[in-house]
């Protein structure tokens, strides 16, 4: 249960905002306690600052309310320091000796010398317990002085728990708003897991069911962001995963054929004349002719299978020379005229310049080749074909155009790949050879076609070679 994916994603959504929680609630506190604090000693200064000065005064007033001599006329202040305790909240003490002579310490409680350094006349914030109590107080000192000699240091101290019942407060109400806050993160994770986890268990399905064969799966299509493209592009890979299954059934069946045909005559032919059926000196000559014919057929086929397995491992070579556009485009008409005279088809040949570039002649022939072929092979008997020869703009043009059914714009890119024949003769490699020696030899191949019209294939070459 717990290695699912939809119960781990939001686990560990979980964890990262309780961290994240418990980490901002420490620092929070540890800001509040330090702000309390602060707050708490700067009241505390403040209000010892005012005192000190009220009961200087009053010593000062006390002072110099003597006549003749007399210190038993002087006064003690007419407030008191429970008065003041009420009226701050605050505890008031006072450390040093007796403020008025004869009356002690005016209702002050008094701290051992020892309790703060008050001879120094300066304030002094501290911690300390004072008699008779069992927890902390924070204090502040702020020195009494008469005529500039210090006579003792008034505290006011408030205890420690205070500060911190604020903080336990704070504390307590950010457990409630984690508490809270962990419930809608709970569900946001839960949901959120679903919405990630369900294209992500479709998406294992259908690996499922690629693995096992199938290459007609569903994917999720509205899955969010890299799951979305993801799943995109797993729908594109079972799809050709799909026409690579058919292009290998397509190669079997094709090859076969293409073997079978050849093999066939070739068997025929040889049987006849090992068993003296052909004793006629023509009809031995024809029949040679015939198995030579056919052993060539066979010979380009497992060439041109060869050839595209030398492209595919980018083991294929190509040597440079000067070669003859014109003389090259001759010698590539001539190989169909008689098949153009058989099948009545007007084949034309239209040179409207002859180039020499710095190419590979014998591949550059192979593609030429391999067009006409794939039109001779598209063209229906009494058709038209015609080979062109151009050069513009630093580029040679050899076209090859024909009057068969075109080629539909959803078709065309598949066209180029081998054992893929529109005309279902043929193995389909000829034109996923010339698509990929074009690019060898620094060109292209354009197609422009329109269903019903024909095609016209145009092998675009550099005038100054590869």
């Amino acid at each position: 249960m717990l290695g699912s994916l939809r119960v781990r994603l939001p686990l560990v959504f979980l964890a990262g905002i309780v961290f994240a929680a418990v980490l901002t609630t420490a620092v929070s506190v540890k800001l509040f306690q330090d702000f309390a604090r602060h707050q708490a000693l700067a009241n505390l200064s403040h209000e010892a600052n005012g005192m000190a000065l009220l009961y200087s005064n009053a010593v000062k007033a006390s002072y110099g309310n003597t006549k003749a001599g007399k210190s038993d006329d002087r006064q003690a202040p007419t407030f008191a320091s429970p008065t003041l305790e009420q009226a701050t909240g605050d505890k008031i003490y006072f450390v040093g000796p007796g403020l008025f002579p004869g009356q002690g310490f005016v209702g002050l409680k008094h701290l051992p010398s020892n309790t703060v350094d008050w001879h120094s006349g300066k304030s002094k914030t501290f911690e300390f317990t004072p008699p008779g109590a069992d927890r902390k107080y924070y204090a502040v000192s702020n020195p009494i002085v008469n005529e500039g000699i210090v006579i003792g240091a008034l505290i006011v101290a408030t205890p420690k728990t205070g500060v911190n019942d604020l903080v336990a407060a704070l504390v307590k109400r950010l457990a409630i708003a984690l508490l809270l806050g962990l419930v809608g993160a709970a569900f946001l994770a839960w949901y959120l897991s679903r919405r990630i986890v369900r294209p992500v268990l479709q998406l294992s399905d259908a690996v499922d069911a690629v693995a096992a064969g199938s290459r007609d799966v569903v994917v999720p299509t509205k899955a969010p962001g890299e799951l979305g493209h993801l799943s995109q592009r797993f729908a594109e890979m079972a799809h050709r995963l799909g026409e690579v299954e058919e292009m290998e059934r397509n190669f079997l069946m094709s090859v076969s054929h293409e073997l079978r045909t050849p093999l066939t005559a070739i068997r025929g032919h040889v049987s006849a004349l090992l068993e003296g059926v052909i004793d006629e000196p023509e009809q031995r000559q024809q029949s040679l002719e015939t198995v030579a014919m056919e052993t060539q057929r066979l010979d380009r086929l497992v060439g041109d299978i060869l050839d595209l397995a030398k492209l595919d491992t980018h083991r294929f070579t190509v040597s440079t020379e000067e070669v003859d556009m014109g003389t090259l485009v001759d010698q590539a008409y001539e190989r169909f005229r008689e098949e153009a005279r058989r099948r009545s088809i007007d084949y034309r040949q239209d040179v409207r310049a002859r180039p020499v570039i710095v190419s590979d002649g014998d591949r550059v022939l192979q593609v030429v080749g391999n067009l006409l072929s794939n039109a001779f092979q598209a063209t229906p008997d009494g058709g038209r074909i015609s080979l062109e020869l151009a050069q513009q703009n630093g580029t040679v043009h050899v076209a090859v155009e024909d009057d068969g059914p075109g080629i539909p714009q959803e078709k065309r890119e598949r066209l180029f790949r081998p054992f893929i024949s529109e005309s279902g003769s043929g193995t389909g490699l000829g034109l996923a050879i010339a698509k990929e020696l074009s690019a060898m030899l620094g060109g292209r191949i354009d197609l422009d076609s329109e269903v019903g019209k024909g095609s016209r294939f145009e092998l675009v070459l550099p005038a100054a070679g590869a």
